[in-house]
């Protein structure tokens, strides 16, 4: 069963996983475009390009590496972006970051989630969105944090998964930022850490 998190909640994968063993997790990114109204006083549809990025740290704080839309791979091959949906058309996830968490460097304590406009469109401008965090062998979605508040943000630092003593934790965070790429946020990402 998924647990729907609110802004600051924090929940054990292993208990949401039912106390099995996670090895690969999927981090969903989803979102609709408001409608426009157009010329004649109908709704016209918009796209809205939304990226979805991981920042992986150590246990000091150190970014380590980062996989996103320019980097769809990291280093050591653990974590993947399946690429870059440009409109936000469709149902479900438009983006997802694969994990394996068997695979990850050791020495990464912390993934960071992060959505930014890198056309610059603000928050405004979508509704319905939302980050997941799937077990990807099941098929089960874990945790769901919806991400509330539209505004004139165009980025958001959505939520982190952490590396602990009994197994891995996913925390809602929900804060909003402004960027167009995850760079801009870096320093807007330390005190969650």
């Amino acid at each position: 069963m998924s647990v729907s998190l609110r802004k600051g909640e924090t929940v054990s994968l292993q208990k949401a996983a039912g106390g099995g063993s996670l090895s690969v997790v999927r981090m969903g990114l989803g979102w609709d475009a408001i409608k426009k109204r157009g010329l004649f006083g109908g709704m016209k549809d918009q796209s809205v390009d939304l990226d979805a990025s991981c920042l992986m740290f150590d246990g000091g704080g150190q970014l380590v590496d980062q996989v996103w839309f320019r980097q769809l791979k990291s280093r050591d091959g653990a974590v993947r972006h399946t690429g870059d949906n440009l409109t936000g058309a469709g149902d479900g996830d438009d983006e997802s970051i694969l994990v394996d968490l068997s695979g990850l460097t050791p020495a990464v304590q912390q993934m960071v989630f992060v959505v930014n406009s890198f056309t610059g469109q603000n928050f405004s401008q979508i509704q319905n969105a939302f980050c997941r965090l799937v077990d990807e062998r099941a098929g089960r979605e874990l945790a769901r944090y919806e991400l509330s508040g539209s505004g004139t943000h165009t980025a958001q630092i959505m939520s982190k998964v952490t590396r602990g003593g009994d197994g891995w934790a996913m925390t809602a965070i929900g804060a909003p930022a402004s960027g167009r790429t995850f760079n801009d946020l870096i320093p807007l990402i330390s005190p969650h850490l």
